[in-house]
């Protein structure tokens, strides 16, 4: 692979000079000079060292050595789904998950009756969706074709649809009703429409990730996840979009809209997802996460999202942005709905060495009064509390939950280790900030990301690795905090436990608790042990059945 040695007009290559670049691997304009001790003096500066003559001058020889070899590995092509060999693991000294998988029970009702207005019909959530199609009172085809009609209609002001997969949805649908007929019923979502994020590979079809770069790409295969919910029944709709390269709600095509307030944007990453299950284009969609991309878009849009345990579902065939990072979940009208995806979706995968097996067992019998509830209590206090997050609290109360407060607390500050994702995004599309590809990108604020791939080159490997064992005590640190309790309320934003929990690979559910003073949707998180999502969707579903916040419409889309 040829570097590219053209002239950086911005960023940090110009403002560090030529000698520093060339010192840390880098060329600006034609490669200028050797590496020299004023050229290491201006490296050390970056990274916060100082060496002495001597010391500058013995690594010399070193540094070219290393420069000689970036220039080596650099002429080996990487596909983003080449992972790394070293393979991040969130599980604390001690811990396993469970592996006893146990048969489901979702408390279904027995009848659902089917509404007469088709926006009735679309704004139903899956598991009154799945009654439905099972008694035969609606086929997947009608239902396709409702959901692919409303995609039609709003998801161009809403800009939220990169692929409209008409022709096999309806292929797909008339097969699951004609194996209903036959008296195959393959579960919950056979028949169900769904979307994904566009960031998911189908064969077939463009796999886009948001980013101009990449708008006319396709992939070979069909990412696990979407291959495991087709042979469950579902019925894929439509490819979302996505903040280029999972960044915001800002792609190539433009700004995905909030259905609640179309001047405003979806949020991101997973702002196509959110945005078409609240505007009641599908029933549910795909979505991922590595530092809030589920848990936002689902707040600004007023939808249930689930943020699995890191390694829980399978990554294989989804773009990389951080491979210790990424989480891949469903977002969805209710907790209920979001774990009879995640039952689907679940399960270790010998195509992504990350996933690690753990069962998923769901028992609508069980008593909400087993759960050991926790919340943290400072971040319901003081002057910039929200009513909504206190009004959760007093509903489990009235209900006569025991909530059990505490405060979270770790030695280890989160911040500085989401430099890894930094790091592992520079190195997922190390070819955008080499060969100048950025540029093509629509963001290009200072903190986006090509500017944020560039500054990551500037973070040793040493820093790196120390940041990974960080990660590491925070990992202990968590799961000591956590172990004596089922689910933790928190605010979604309050404090550094959305950092804290996807640095982790903690769990986390994310739901509709009202609105704010500008009528925009708010949200409650609920926070569980790793692999123990049943407890989350548990005490979501119980808020659910008890108020009905998740039930509300953005009005310009409820007709």
């Amino acid at each position: 692979m040829k570097i590219n040695n053209r002239i950086r007009t911005k960023g940090f290559l110009l403002i560090l000079g030529a000698s520093t670049c060339l010192a840390l691997g880098f060329t600006l304009g034609k490669r200028a000079g050797e590496i020299t001790p004023a050229s290491i003096e201006e490296a050390s500066n970056l990274i916060g060292l100082s060496f002495n003559v001597s010391e500058k001058d013995s690594m010399i020889s070193n540094l070219k050595n290393q420069l000689s070899n970036y220039e080596s590995l650099r002429k080996v092509d990487l596909d983003n789904s080449v992972a790394p060999a070293l393979v991040f693991n969130p599980l604390p000294k001690g811990f396993s998950p469970d592996l006893t998988q146990k048969s489901y029970d979702w408390g279904l009702p027995a009848s659902v009756d089917l509404p007469e207005k088709e926006s009735d019909i679309a704004y139903l959530p899956v598991h009154e969706l799945a009654v439905l199609i099972k008694s035969r009172k609606i086929s997947s085809e009608r239902l396709t074709k409702i959901y692919l009609n409303r995609i039609k209609t709003y998801s161009d002001t809403l800009q939220c649809l990169i692929t409209l997969m008409e022709e096999t949805a309806l292929e797909k649908a008339r097969a699951m009703d004609q194996e209903i007929q036959s008296g195959n019923y393959r579960g919950p979502l056979h028949g169900i429409p769904y979307g994904i994020k566009d960031l998911l590979a189908v064969k077939g079809s463009k796999t886009t990730w948001g980013a101009m770069p990449y708008k006319d790409q396709v992939i070979d295969q069909t990412a696990t996840v979407v291959q495991k919910l087709n042979d469950a029944g579902g019925v894929l709709v439509g490819k979302f979009t996505l903040g280029a390269l999972a960044m915001g709600d800002v792609w190539y095509g433009g700004k995905t809209k909030n259905p609640w307030n179309l001047n405003q944007g979806s949020s991101g990453s997973s702002a196509g997802s959110a945005s078409a299950v609240s505007a009641g284009l599908v029933p549910f969609a795909i979505g991922t996460e590595t530092l809030g991309s589920i848990v936002s878009p689902s707040t600004r849009n007023g939808v249930t999202g689930l943020r699995p345990t890191y390694g829980r579902v399978s990554k294989n065939g989804a773009m990389a942005l951080s491979w210790s990072m990424d989480k891949i979940g469903p977002i969805s009208r209710s907790a209920l709905d979001d774990g009879i995806v995640l039952s689907i979706i679940n399960g270790a995968d010998d195509q992504d060495s990350s996933t690690i097996p753990a069962s998923f067992n769901y028992d609508s019998k069980k008593s909400i009064k087993d759960l050991k509830i926790g919340y943290f209590k400072p971040y319901f206090e003081g002057d910039r509390v929200s009513q909504n997050d206190l009004n959760v609290l007093e509903l489990l109360k009235k209900e006569g939950l025991e909530l059990h407060p505490l405060e979270l607390k770790t030695t280890i500050e989160a911040g500085p280790i989401v430099m890894m994702l930094m790091v592992e995004g520079a190195a997922a599309f190390d070819e955008l900030t080499r060969y100048g590809w950025d540029d093509q990108l629509v963001a290009q604020h200072k903190g986006a990301w090509p500017n944020s791939f560039r500054a990551a080159r500037f973070i040793p490997a040493v820093e790196y690795v120390q940041l990974s064992r960080q990660r590491t005590v925070l990992i202990e640190e968590m799961h000591e905090l956590m172990k004596d309790y089922d689910v933790i309320i928190t605010p979604s934003f309050a404090g550094p436990q959305l950092r804290i929990t996807n640095l982790t690979g903690h769990p986390a559910l994310c739901l509709p608790n009202g609105f704010n003073d500008s009528g925009s949707p708010t949200s409650i998180t609920l926070l569980a042990n790793l692999f123990e999502e049943e407890k989350l969707v548990q005490l979501g579903d119980f808020i659910q059945n008890h108020s009905d916040w998740q039930a509300k419409r953005p009005p310009l889309f409820d007709q």
